[in-house]
């Protein structure tokens, strides 16, 4: 492992081209190229490049064959140095991109003009890319030695066969631990985020080993919190581990640190808890072995006055006194620090370190917490969501890691909604799924009853752990309250269970509050609304993984159904549309069907700007819900399978009135559904607009899909982003639209024309169709719905008669009528999948009623 001494030269780095007069060999060359290759056996693009290259006067050439080559990493750092030709803005993050020719693979530096295509994953592992220029950049601190520079590229399709055995053409970058072409540091980023350790200069080793005390002398917290600033050397501490926080990488641009990272450990022993800061290098080495629960023997640190306005976690015990006057650093050197893990059967009781007391809580407590409390919970896994990316506000390339959970754990119908950012865990914040038994500690609570719907979930936070594997042994097992949970998971039956689970999807949480002028309130931005002419470069900023919440105003003109079906999902919402009018199989079964039960449809009245709405009987109502909030996959009693449950009607109109739906099913004649609607304002302005932009296409990743648990590695990855290296599936992997979705209603494109009549925007509207209770449940209107929130129904049964998505849908556009000419403000959701893939969503619609 690389630690600061010893830091690597500024520019190229050893693992360049380097030009020796070497044979060829097949096994890679020991730093270069030769300047001429022999015929034995495939050439070598690659090969035939650098030659190109060495025989040109200039650095920058245009290769003379242009080949597809395969991409087998994306790896991201910090370059210290600004890239020529280029005024950086700290920091500056370059990547380092792995290709293969099928004879050799090589590292490249991707020029930074090109990181667009990182940030957007248009250039990621696993596709076929055609370099159309390149470049050479010397090491001028040594003698030949460069690398290769990829100027532009066009990046093709994943590839269907690639193949890892193919050896480096510079056996120097194959060289443990990686280093980064360019540059002094001796290591590579997560790809994402700055919290995840990522490589293998990231240590798991450490073992707990048995100390010999006798001539070790050790001094109390209390005491050296008195002594300390008297004191030069400090005897050792022996102290327990209460809490881990987060990575947190400080790089920048003008330091020289070679690995800047900086982790908090919250440590006790009998007379105190104080925070001990881990700098640097010691964070890669000991990271990763260091866990809650562990005893240290702290040697050679040292003591600085604490930092005045970080927060301390609560205590783990309240009569523990809490130490906030200093800070214990533990540094690789200055002076070198010396940890060693006791191990627990060497603990003695005379010591008196203290035990660990967690705060779990159960859901059905949770509705009586406070805001800003600090739990634990443990449950079941029955949603998780994709992993999103979120801006950090100090910086615009820096971003958070998180997705959303729910946990039931058998006290409520209700589960745990949990945003659960990265906790530097990524080998579990990558691999949980559906079904799986969940911990996590340190979570915050988030609640405001004074909105409606009414906000309550929990968050994490610096100090959160996660665990999904490995229960057995850890200190938690031994508490009330997961002895129950582990208790109902043994009682519950397992039938029925994996079909309500469900992976993925857009989700949009949290839900708005129910006027604007709360919202205005809850949201801390420069400017609170964003002119339409401004959304185009909106969505353009977003990168890969980012979601964004932004407010416009405009004039709702026209509304579309769409029909969820895997053609549906896979085909532009402008190329369902013109074919809505032609009827299909499915179609005329449901028609034959109609017809045998008296109920056949008679065609509708033309829908205009002053349409009412239409009625259903209570008999055969339903609900829509827009995004997840309380209709949530509701927790199973013990012994039955999970199901799903909506919420209790009576959530006001946006315009303080419901829409009236009646008109009965039973015995009556119930007219045709119409599936489209547009203003009589529409048809006089879509054809003069300077600009319409359309964002209403709904991609199969923002499907919710039913979990499988045979298929769990396949949709993880699914929903996970995308890896700096490639990985080779398993077998012949399925695809995503071969999983069932977990909404039964299709989607709306809603069309939003911009005050000014000159711009308007197409954007999706995802309703959930919830057969969950036909005597009590009812439609409500398109705004109505955007109160509520998703629930992910089971299947009907063969008895229920319930109205089918197209009835359910003609009734949501004939209540949208009501809005012809009306100004509101949209709360619209934006979200970049990456590979030029961009959907915006409708969350919320706020009449002139309650602008105010």
């Amino acid at each position: 492992m690389s630690g600061e001494s010893g830091q690597p030269e500024a520019g190229p780095s050893h693992a360049g081209l380097d030009w020796p007069n070497l044979e060829r060999n097949r096994a890679g060359v020991p730093g270069g190229v030769i300047r001429r290759a022999g015929s034995q056996g495939p050439r070598s693009w690659i090969q035939k490049v650098l030659e190109q290259i060495m025989d040109s006067p200039r650095q920058c050439v245009t290769p003379s064959e242009v080949v597809p080559v395969t991409v087998l990493a994306v790896q991201r750092y910090l370059l210290e140095d600004e890239p020529r030709d280029t005024v950086p803005k700290p920091p500056l993050y370059c990547y380092d991109v792995t290709i293969s020719d099928g004879v050799y693979q090589e590292k490249c530096y991707l020029d930074p003009s090109l990181n667009s295509l990182v940030y957007q994953n248009i250039l990621k592992v696993g596709i076929q890319m055609r370099i159309s220029r390149v470049s050479c950049l010397y090491n001028e601190k040594r003698i030949g030695q460069g690398i290769l520079c990829i100027d532009n590229v066009h990046c093709g399709e994943t590839s269907d066969s690639i193949s890892l055995e193919t050896p480096f053409r510079n056996r120097a970058h194959q060289e443990k631990p990686e280093r980064p072409l360019r540059g002094g540091k001796s290591h590579y980023l997560a790809l994402w985020n700055n919290e995840d350790p990522y490589g293998d200069i990231w240590l798991t080793d450490k073992q707990p080993e048995e100390h010999n005390f006798s001539d070790t002398k050790i001094i109390s917290l209390s005491h050296l919190e008195m002594t300390w600033t008297n004191r030069r050397n400090f005897p050792a501490l022996l102290v327990r581990i209460l809490h881990k926080s987060k990575l947190r990488y400080y790089g920048k641009p003008d330091k020289k640190m070679i690995e800047p990272y900086q982790t908090f450990l919250e440590v006790a022993d009998s007379s105190g808890t104080v925070s001990v800061i881990m700098w640097n290098a010691l964070c890669p080495e000991w990271y990763k072995s260091l866990r809650v629960g562990l005893v240290l023997l702290l040697q050679d640190y040292s003591v600085k006055k604490s930092y005045p306005f970080r927060i301390q976690p609560v205590p783990v015990d309240p009569q523990i006194k809490l130490i906030s006057t200093m800070e214990i650093c533990l540094n690789l050197r200055d002076p070198p620090t010396n940890i060693i893990i006791i191990p627990e059967k060497q603990v003695k009781p005379e010591w008196r370190l203290p035990k660990l007391n967690h705060r779990f809580t159960t859901r059905s407590e949770l509705d009586d917490m406070p805001g800003n409390c600090i739990c634990d919970v443990i449950g079941l896994l029955v949603f998780v969501g994709r992993v999103q990316r979120s801006k950090k506000k100090e910086n615009r390339e820096d971003f958070w890691s998180y997705r959303w959970i729910h946990i039931a754990d058998g006290t409520s119908e209700q589960p745990f909604i949990v945003e659960l950012f990265s906790t530097s865990q990524p080998e579990i914040f990558e691999n949980i799924y559906p079904m799986a038994y969940f911990v996590c500690t340190q979570l915050k609570v988030v609640r405001n009853d004074n909105q409606v719907p009414k906000l309550l979930y929990l968050t994490t936070t610096n100090e959160s752990g996660v665990f999904i594997t490995g229960h057995r042994g850890q200190p938690y097992t031994y508490d009330a309250k997961v002895k129950n949970f582990i208790q109902w998971i043994r009682t519950k039956s397992d039938s029925g269970e994996q079909k309500n689970m469900v992976i993925g999807g857009y989700y949009p949480y949290p839900p708005v509050p129910e006027t604007f002028s709360k919202y205005s309130s809850s949201i801390k931005v420069e400017s609170l609304l964003t002119a339409i002419s401004e959304v185009r470069k909106e969505i353009e900023d977003l990168q890969y993984r980012e979601q964004k919440r932004i407010a416009i105003q405009g004039i709702i003109t026209a509304i579309k159904y769409i029909p969820h079906s895997s053609a549906t999902e896979s085909a532009s919402a402008s190329e369902t549309l013109r074919n809505a009018n032609r009827p299909s199989t499915s179609q005329a079964a449901r028609v034959e069907i109609q017809e045998r039960n008296g109920k056949r449809h008679q065609d509708d009245e033309p829908v205009n700007s002053q349409t009412t709405s239409t009625n259903l009987s209570l008999s055969n109502k339903i609900r829509i819900l827009q995004g997840p909030h309380a209709n949530l996959v509701a927790v199973p009693q013990p012994g039955a399978s999970v199901q799903t449950k909506g919420i209790k009607p009576g959530m006001p109109s946006i315009f303080n009135r419901r829409a009236n739906i009646s008109a009965s099913l039973q015995g009556k004649a119930r007219k045709t559904i119409s599936d489209r609607w547009e203003s009589q304002l529409w048809r006089e302005k879509k054809f003069g607009l300077i600009d319409h932009l359309h964002y209403s296409r709904v991609y199969p990743e923002s499907i919710p899909r039913k979990f499988m648990f045979e298929h769990r590695k396949f949709l993880s990855e699914q929903y996970n982003s995308q890896p700096a290296k490639y990985v080779p599936p398993e077998g012949r992997p399925p695809k995503l639209d071969d999983f069932k979705s977990a909404r039964s209603l299709g989607h709306f494109e809603v069309t939003i024309l911009g005050l000014n009549h000159e711009i308007a925007i197409d954007v999706a509207f995802l309703p959930m169709y919830c057969p969950e209770d036909i005597r009590t449940s009812q439609i409500d209107t398109l705004l109505t719905s955007m109160n509520y929130s998703c629930a992910y129904p089971q299947d009907t049964t063969g008895n229920d008669r319930l109205p089918g998505p197209r009835a359910v849908a003609g009734d949501i556009i004939k209540a949208a009528t009501e809005l012809d000419r009306v100004h509101i403000v949209g709360i619209l959701d934006i979200c970049n999948l990456g590979n030029n893939k961009v959907e915006v969503y409708l969350h919320k619609i706020y009449s002139p009623e309650n602008t105010s």
